[in-house]
């Protein structure tokens, strides 16, 4: 021991070694947190679920309908969103508009062709297909409208007297955020003078000049510039004109049995939200459009409890009383199930046509490609959520097949009625989404909306955000529209209650639904409701949002803004 140091060191720890020796320790602690890392990354993706971006806000929801994403359902009465929603809305998209310019050199043109003819005073009835009469309804039009982009404008044809003139144009409101045309026709009282001058006396309300609704054959065009991107203005569209929701027919026994076919039976997807009926319908005429085949379609669908007046499901809604049949059967091969059921017994032995049966959803459309029989039928069975027609498409198929929501639009009759009380209030409101009900009177989920959305409370928020005068829709699931009231001492508040002749018996609505249910009035359901009272909210100029400014309550509840919002 003698020569040592009293305060010997281990032989491992020299100060030579003590920087070889950090280094190491540094090297252990820098992998053991990388292993940590992947460790929890693994965890994580092993055990993620997917939200559904269905229920995200609207700003948000665009990204599901141009993904190949699926989702899980629950319940919900929202109205759902269809392709038109999701179409560019810059103006180039439209053509190009017509101003007050267009008018008169339009006109001044025709004038200069048209043959001099000797002035006969004030005698005899308006020529409606004077250019000078042409020029001034269009003046007066544009006139009158100034929130409105006009597009075109159809000849004048004779009104109901001597004295009138029928005129149809197509619009858009200059501040419209929806992918669309509207077409509007009404009627014009003209009055001459003895030198052979006229002027407007009156303009009707909105559609009162039926006999411009639809142009007839071989008659010249109206006014409107040409468009250089005639193909998607031709796609966009136009609520206002004739809808042909017919069924389609199969032309002749030789094209049925040459024809190769899709459709789906059974599942758990009848009678479910709006949401999952689209979800788990776009979902087969993604894979039939994959396997280029027509789909079988069922047009009688089962409307879910949550948007009927009974509060139970309720069987024979027809497709066409929520949806464009029209835009669909002209831009997709379908066909109505009871007719395809009707040709194929009479053809189907006899033309040798075969059916392959699938009764798992797990068969991907790619397994049937190459499949020769005339007819797939996937059948589907009854334990939930197995035998939801949407599973087909989950997996490996989500990136080959997409669903085609181009194809979904709403219904036009029901966008007429949206058309009709934005003209109403001459495409110049603003509008306010007041939600209360079940939400609330439910403390413990929405503390606040109670109170958020009382007279005193609406008036407080809405005094900074909306000018005093202004036409104020009101889209609320409040019943008791006298609960507004107090409101009325600052805005000219409006409620969808106020047009019901819109859909009452007396109405367009009411004689073509009950046309296409066999001559059974059809009611105006829950669904119907929200859809119009959401459409015409989306049509105001200013559009407050219940739970993004009337409120700090959540939207699904307490605690989950920032879910809702991711």
């Amino acid at each position: 021991m003698l020569g040592r140091s009293a305060f010997s060191r281990p032989g491992g720890f020299r100060p030579e070694n003590l920087g070889q020796n950090t280094m190491a320790m540094i090297g252990n602690v820098c992998f053991s947190v990388f292993v940590v890392g992947v460790l929890v990354f693994t965890i994580m993706a092993a055990t993620y679920e997917p939200e559904d971006p269905l229920f995200h806000p609207s700003t948000k929801i665009t990204t599901l309908f141009t993904s190949k994403s699926n989702a899980t359902f629950k319940s919900d009465n929202s109205v759902v969103k269809t392709g038109e929603d999701f179409m560019a809305t810059n103006e180039s998209v439209f053509g190009s508009i017509l101003n007050m310019t267009d008018v008169d050199n339009s006109v001044s043109g025709e004038t200069n062709e048209a043959e001099v003819t000797q002035c006969e005073g004030n005698s005899g009835p308006i020529d409606c297909k004077n250019p000078e009469v042409f020029h001034l309804m269009m003046r007066a039009t544009i006139e009158k409208f100034k929130d409105v982009h006009f597009y075109k404008f159809g000849k004048p044809v004779p009104g109901s007297n001597d004295s009138t003139c029928d005129m149809a144009w197509r619009y858009r409101p200059k501040d419209g955020k929806a992918a669309a045309f509207y077409k509007d026709y009404r009627r014009f009282v003209i009055e001459k003078y003895e030198n052979c001058t006229f002027s407007v006396v009156s303009m009707g309300d909105y559609h009162t000049g039926m006999n411009a609704r639809k142009r007839k054959k071989n008659q010249k065009a109206g006014l409107e510039k040409t468009s250089s991107n005639l193909d998607q203005v031709n796609a966009l569209p136009v609520v206002g004109e004739f809808v042909n929701d017919s069924l389609p027919v199969v032309e002749s026994e030789s094209s049925f049995s040459q024809g190769k076919y899709l459709v789906y039976v059974g599942g758990g997807d009848r009678c479910k939200s709006m949401n999952h009926f689209l979800w788990s319908f776009l979902c087969a005429l993604g894979e039939a459009q994959y396997l280029n085949r027509t789909l079988v379609m069922d047009l009688s669908i089962c409307l879910s409890s949550i948007y009927t007046s009974s509060k139970q499901d309720e069987e024979g809604k027809d497709f066409r009383f929520y949806f464009d049949f029209e835009h669909l059967k002209e831009a997709a091969s379908v066909l109505d199930k009871d007719q395809f059921w009707a040709d194929w017994s009479k053809w189907q032995q006899k033309d040798g046509m075969n059916l392959h049966l699938v009764e798992d959803y797990r068969v991907t459309p790619m397994k049937l490609i190459d499949v020769k029989d005339a007819l797939i039928m996937r059948k589907f069975g009854d334990v939930e959520p197995d035998n939801y027609w949407y599973r087909v498409c989950e997996g490996e198929t989500e990136s080959v097949v997409q669903r085609p929501w181009h194809l979904i639009w709403k219904s036009r009759r029901l966008m007429e009625i949206v058309s009709a009380i934005a003209s109403r209030l001459n495409w110049d409101y603003d509008s306010v989404h007041v939600v209360r009900g079940e939400k609330a009177r439910n403390k413990e989920l929405w503390p606040n909306l109670d109170a958020h959305t009382s007279p005193d409370a609406l008036l407080s928020t809405l005094r900074d955000k909306v000018d005093e005068g202004r036409n104020l829709y009101i889209a609320t699931n409040e019943p008791d529209a006298s609960f507004f009231d107090p409101l009325k001492d600052k805005y000219s508040t409006h409620f969808l209650d106020e047009y019901k002749e819109l859909w009452d018996e007396t109405s367009e609505w009411y004689s073509e639904t009950t046309k296409l249910n066999n001559g059974v009035p059809v009611e105006f359901d829950g669904y119907m409701r929200v859809s119009i009272d959401t459409e015409v909210f989306l049509r105001g100029k200013k559009q407050l949002e219940t739970f993004n400014d009337l409120t700090s309550d959540c939207k699904d509840g307490i605690n989950t803004c920032n879910v809702a919002e991711n």
